[in-house]
C-alpha cells in the first residue's frame, strides 16, 4: 500500500492524482511545456513527461509538433458525451442530426461557440464513399465555417461586431477578410437563418448550418452538413436550405423551442454566399 505522507490522502494514487492535476493545468492555461508541468506537480521533467506521454497516447493531451508544448486533447469531447446533464447539447439535439443525416447523406455536425470559436461536439459522418473529415472536438474559425458564421451572427452586437473587425486568417483564396463584406454575410445569415461557405475554410469543400434555438430563443448550437464541393455547389448548397432548417427546427424542439417565427419561410429562394 502506498504511504500516505507529504499530504496526500488516503486511498488516493498519486500518478491519478498528477494526471488530473495536468488536465487541470492545461484547461487553465491551453498549453503548457514539459518544465511547466514540472514545476506545477513538483516533480522531475522526466517524471512530467511520462506522464504527459500517456496523456497524449490516450488522446487527452495534444503535443504541439513545433513549439513541444501541450494542450487538451480530443479525446476528452468523447468522454464528455457520456456525462449526463438535463441540458446536454448533443441529446437534445439528436432528432436533428439524425433527421438530417437520413435526408442529406452528407456529414452532419453539431457546434458550439466556446472562445470565440466554434466547436464541433458531434457528428454523423456522411454514407458517401468519399466523405469529408471527421470534425469531432475540432476548434474552427467563425469567419470562414458555415456554423461558425451561425455562432456569430446571433452574438450580442458589440461582441459581434469586434470579431467582424478582424483581422481575419485567410485559409483559402475563398475566405472572406473585408469586414465590410463579412458584416454584410452575416447579416444574410441573420436574415434567412442559413450560412453557407464555398471553399472558404478548406479547398474543396463545402458546407451549411442554421441555428438551434433554446426555449427562451437564444441560439445554443449550429446544425449543419459539410461534404466535397463537387457535390455540394453554390446552387447545391441554396437547394439544401429547406432541409437544414427543418433539421434545426427538430434541433430546437429538442429544448423545449416552438416558436418556428425564428424562421424564414424555408419556400423562399436563398442567397449563398458570393465566397
Amino acid at each position: 500500500m502506498e504511504s500516505t505522507s507529504n499530504g496526500r490522502n488516503a486511498g488516493h494514487i498519486q500518478s491519478v492524482e498528477r494526471a488530473i492535476a495536468i488536465l487541470e493545468l492545461l484547461a487553465r492555461d491551453e498549453w503548457a511545456g514539459v518544465t511547466d508541468v514540472g514545476n506545477a506537480l513538483g516533480v522531475h521533467k522526466s517524471t512530467a513527461f511520462r506522464l504527459l506521454n500517456t496523456l497524449e497516447s490516450r488522446g487527452l493531451a495534444e503535443r504541439n509538433l513545433h513549439t513541444g508544448k501541450y494542450r487538451l486533447g480530443f479525446g476528452l469531447v468523447h468522454l464528455a458525451h457520456a456525462v449526463t446533464v438535463e441540458h446536454d447539447v448533443t441529446r437534445q439535439a439528436q432528432v436533428g442530426c439524425e433527421w438530417l443525416a437520413q435526408n442529406s447523406e452528407e456529414t452532419v455536425t453539431l457546434s458550439v461557440l466556446e472562445a470565440n470559436e466554434s466547436v464541433t461536439i458531434d457528428q454523423i459522418l456522411s454514407t458517401s464513399t468519399v466523405a469529408s473529415r471527421s470534425w469531432l472536438g475540432r476548434r474552427t474559425p467563425l469567419h470562414c465555417t458555415a456554423p461558425g458564421k451561425v455562432l456569430l451572427a446571433y452574438l450580442g452586437e458589440e461582441e459581434r461586431e469586434e470579431i467582424i473587425a478582424g483581422p481575419h486568417e485567410r485559409y483559402t483564396d475563398y475566405t472572406i477578410l473585408d469586414p465590410q463584406q463579412l458584416r454584410e454575410e452575416i447579416e444574410r445569415v441573420r436574415a434567412h437563418a442559413y450560412a453557407t461557405t464555398y471553399e472558404e475554410f478548406e479547398d474543396e469543400l463545402s458546407a451549411a448550418a442554421s441555428p438551434v434555438y433554446s426555449t427562451d430563443g437564444s441560439v445554443v448550437a449550429a446544425i449543419g452538413l459539410s461534404g466535397p464541393s463537387y457535390r455540394l455547389d453554390r446552387e447545391q448548397l441554396a437547394a439544401s436550405a429547406p432541409v437544414v432548417r427543418e433539421a434545426a427546427e427538430l434541433a430546437s424542439a429538442g429544448f423545449g423551442h416552438t416558436d418556428l417565427t425564428d424562421y424564414p419561410d424555408t419556400s423562399e429562394s436563398d442567397e449563398t454566399s458570393d465566397q
